[in-house]
């Protein structure tokens, strides 16, 4: 009978020690897969994208390309259905759009922790796109060039929130500037 209690515990022991092994030996690879994946990521794509849905209440939506251009990225948006007038454009901390009025997206990409200001500030966050203008239509076109932001790094886009705003920005209200609730949302993901 102690034989048995010997071997069994002999036994649990070997089971525990494989299993840990063969979890860290998964876990290694994983991080090797990761690794490996992250850093053909970072060289593979050029391009980003990010579709903009409206939030509850509101009919605007739009399509908004990011693509770099040396080191800076070049942005293009056209958005439909805004109540004419300008209106507060700015990237999000997170890229969740779920809830009905995107606060769920969080506060403005800062991740430099400085003020807020006009997109041709020298400081502001790096999420700070200024203010889009609609036409009597409702329809905006914007393009700029922007070197706050990149595709990799602390200052990726990539899976952060778009907010277009109720207001215009107004560049001295911290930390916000002022614009008013979010009339739609979206997550930029990788393009081809």
């Amino acid at each position: 009978m102690k034989e048995n209690r010997i071997l069994f515990s002999f036994l649990f022991i070997i089971i525990v020690f494989a299993g840990c092994q063969d979890q860290t030996e998964r876990s290694m690879h994983s991080t090797d897969d990761n690794t490996m994946h992250n850093e053909n990521r970072d060289v593979d794509f050029t391009r980003a994208v990010c579709v903009l849905h409206p939030t509850e209440g509101n009919e605007v939506k739009g399509l908004i390309t990011f693509t770099k251009e040396g080191e800076n990225i070049k942005v293009v948006a056209h958005i439909q259905n805004l109540p004419p007038g300008s209106h507060g454009f700015h990237i999000h901390e997170f890229g969740d759009c779920s809830a009905p009025d995107a606060a769920s997206a969080g506060s403005h990409f800062n991740p430099a922790n400085t003020q807020h200001g006009a997109r041709t500030d020298s400081t502001r966050h790096a999420g700070d796109f200024g203010n889009i203008e609609a036409d009597e239509n409702g329809n905006a076109h914007l393009e700029f060039t922007d070197s706050f932001i990149a595709f990799t790094g602390n200052n990726s886009i990539i899976g952060k929130g778009v907010i277009v705003h109720e207001k215009a920005d107004d560049f001295k209200t911290q930390p916000t500037g002022d614009a008013g609730g979010r009339l739609a949302c979206g997550v930029i993901g990788i393009s081809k």
